[in-house]
């Protein structure tokens, strides 16, 4: 929404309706108004997701176990361990991020610009950079979506991106800025929006089959259809003495179905008739809109992270950026007011996602549903106040000093999309044609991928991931690389000792990522006060260095 990224998308000039700041009280009043609704959109659908068709909820089953076991006595001398990793790897990270920083004295200076395969490479972002944060998120991360980014690392920058520099002053003005979306970065946008989009919408679709199936496989299996409410007349099968002590706590404390839909009507007019107050440039009939539809999405979303932990969230984010950037225009601010209400719709969708998992979470441990529920209010509004002030310190940051700390990129890509749904934007020369051609991949991708795992043949693992892909044509080569350097530690690691992997592999991740999280903020600070290392480390060819010796040799004789 600000002008910094307005700015780097070239969309600055389309008027100031489309171009707001985020200040600290807008954002938190935003987050109060919307972040709540979610919580109650998916409290009527618990019992038949979590009992009637029992879906598994994968993170949220593992966490369940995770606590479980730490009420044993080898549970408890596992968590010790965890912990004491987690703090020894948080420090070393922490110790290793302030060494780095005394060498960084210059531009391209210190071991994050280390040219591993070479400088030619290396100018074209192929190189390690030693990020404890992108080491850690690679060993979190699938192995699939790691070697997807590096593949799609390889076929843009290797190859695509040097190609369209060449047609510089033919298919696109050569004066351009990189961060233009009418020269090279245009085409790196608008490919990564063409293969989310084609890998999101075939998901969404497969999904949607997949679902209507299942539920008309449970039903057909039953004596009688009946309403959802009615979970203890349903038939089901026979179930352990667990189970059967889980669905009776579960069931235990009702929380009526007229307390939510009546709470999230409350909740939805509130936010319909103030959200236009925060900014001016939705309606009230926008949001409302909204809020009549991220139901239906809610629902289709919890359930695809109950089946197989598939969260297509961000997927439906794009796709409301377009249709609301069309409805509401570029006269009435509608790149700002498409965001607005992609934040409202997200606000629901991903919360009921995560709300209905934390829900199988208390059923596996015996948690009362109610204190489930009165956690996540009070844990939403901490949120509220707490997200809002973090992003004010980092949004600060990055407007004081982009270009070296933050580059936020799916910022970009998301006024992109609200810039192309708006039909404001006339992309560069081919660049259509080609973001035809990768939405075009993307579902010959995804359709693959579907027939392989269908058929159940081998090379399903083997087939990338088009969304990974299209991350990494916004992101320099250099991050995937540095996740592919986690999948490998995590691969040896496995190798080594598989048990001690499955345990401890997270743990020293979270531990790489917090240490190295940690030196951001002061990092940031001494970046905005301008204070710089004291050393510069820098690699050069042969060539230059010979000429740079040259040069001082002749500089001291002078």
């Amino acid at each position: 929404m600000d002008r910094r990224t307005a700015e780097k998308t070239s969309t600055a000039d389309i008027g100031g309706a489309n171009v707001t700041e985020p200040s600290l009280g807008r954002t938190m009043a935003f987050f109060f108004l919307i972040s709540f609704v979610g919580l109650l959109a998916i409290v009527p659908m618990r019992k038949t997701m979590i009992v009637r068709h029992r879906l598994t909820f994968p993170s949220g089953s593992a966490t369940a176990h995770l606590i479980n076991s730490f009420h044993t006595p080898n549970g408890a001398m596992q968590a010790k361990r965890q912990v004491s990793l987690v703090v020894r790897t948080c420090v070393g990270s922490l110790l290793w991020s302030i060494f780095q920083w005394f060498y960084t004295g210059g531009p391209n200076c210190g071991f994050t610009s280390f040219p591993t395969f070479g400088l030619t490479a290396f100018h074209r972002g192929f190189y390690f950079n030693f990020s404890g944060t992108y080491v850690g998120v690679g060993m979190i991360s699938p192995y699939l979506i790691n070697i997807s980014m590096l593949v799609g690392s390889v076929v843009s920058w290797g190859f695509l991106w040097p190609f369209i520099e060449t047609k510089r002053g033919s298919w696109y003005e050569a004066d351009l800025q990189d961060t233009s979306l009418k020269g090279l970065n245009g085409y790196k946008v608008f490919g990564a929006i063409a293969m989310i989009l084609g890998d999101g919408i075939f998901q969404l679709v497969a999904i949607s089959l997949r679902t209507i199936h299942t539920m008309r496989r449970h039903r057909i299996a039953a004596e009688t259809i009946r309403s959802f409410s009615d979970v203890d007349a349903m038939p089901r099968q026979v179930l352990s003495f667990d189970d059967r002590r889980r669905t009776q706590v579960f069931l235990r404390e009702h929380i009526p179905s007229t307390f939510a839909i009546g709470g999230y009507v409350v909740l939805a007019a509130l936010s319909a008739a103030s959200v236009p107050l925060i900014f001016r440039q939705v309606r009230f009939y926008h949001v409302a809109a909204a809020y009549v539809f991220a139901p239906l999405l809610a629902f289709c979303n919890a359930y695809g992270t109950g089946v197989a932990e598939t969260n297509f969230s961000a997927q439906y984010n794009k796709l409301v950026i377009l249709l609301f950037a069309s409805w509401i225009g570029v006269p009435s601010g509608g790149i700002v007011g498409s965001l607005v209400i992609c934040g409202v719709v997200s606000a629901v969708v991903s919360t009921a996602s995560d709300f209905m998992s934390d829900f199988k979470t208390g059923y596996l441990t015996l948690t009362s549903p109610r204190a489930t529920l009165v956690s996540q209010v009070v844990g939403t509004a901490l949120g509220c106040v707490v997200n809002p002030v973090i992003f004010a310190v980092f949004h600060h940051l990055y407007e004081t000093n982009p270009k070296k700390i933050y580059q936020a990129p799916m910022a970009k890509v998301y006024r992109a999309i609200a810039v192309l749904g708006a039909g404001h934007h006339e992309p560069p020369r081919h660049c259509v044609n080609i973001s035809i051609g990768f939405f075009a991949l993307a579902l010959l991708i995804c359709a693959v991928r579907e027939l392989a795992a269908h058929n159940r043949w081998t090379a399903q693992h083997y087939i990338p991931s088009a969304t990974g892909m299209a991350i990494s044509f916004l992101l320099v080569p250099a991050v995937s690389i540095d996740m592919c350097v986690g999948s490998l530690v995590l691969y040896l690691w496995t190798m080594m000792d598989r048990e001690g992997a499955q345990v401890f592999a997270p743990v020293f991740a979270s531990g790489l990522i917090c240490g190295d999280g940690l030196f951001s903020i002061p990092y940031a600070l001494l970046a905005r006060y301008d204070v710089t290392p004291p050393i510069c480390v820098r690699f050069l060819g042969r060539e230059v260095n010979d000429a740079l010796d040259a040069f001082l040799k002749n500089k001291a004789h002078g």
